[in-house]
């Protein structure tokens, strides 16, 4: 998959798409006009970047996501552990929680998460 990061401008322009796909690539050009102030070949120019790096795509003049949000999210996380602590998840929480606790319901949720992650739940 090519670069997964996104600027703030991508973000929000990717923050339509997921809020209103299915659409129309038409419909995607009249929404950025409005919510961006944006013209279509801007619109056109970035939705061809992101659908390059395998975020949306635009099939038959319909735009689509092929990463949910959540899924694009999850995808960025991990490469930021990756990237800025050699991919060690141990590491990432240390250096959270280091500066900033984290309450026993936190604490508690972040449990659960590892049991189902390991096939205890």
């Amino acid at each position: 998959m090519a670069e997964i990061r996104m600027g703030v401008v991508e973000s929000r322009f990717a923050d339509l798409i997921w809020a209103h796909e299915p659409l129309p690539s038409r419909e995607l050009v009249k929404l950025c006009e409005k919510e961006l102030s944006w013209n279509k070949s801007t619109t056109y120019t970035v939705l061809r970047k992101l659908c390059a790096r395998g975020i949306f795509r635009n099939e038959g003049g319909m735009v689509s996501s092929v990463l949910s949000r959540s899924e694009f999210y999850a995808v960025q996380s991990e490469q930021f552990v990756e990237d800025t602590f050699e991919g060690s998840l141990p590491a990432f929480i240390a250096a959270f929680t280091q500066r900033k606790g984290i309450s026993q319901d936190e604490a508690d949720e972040i449990r659960r998460m590892i049991d189902a992650a390991a096939g205890k739940e």
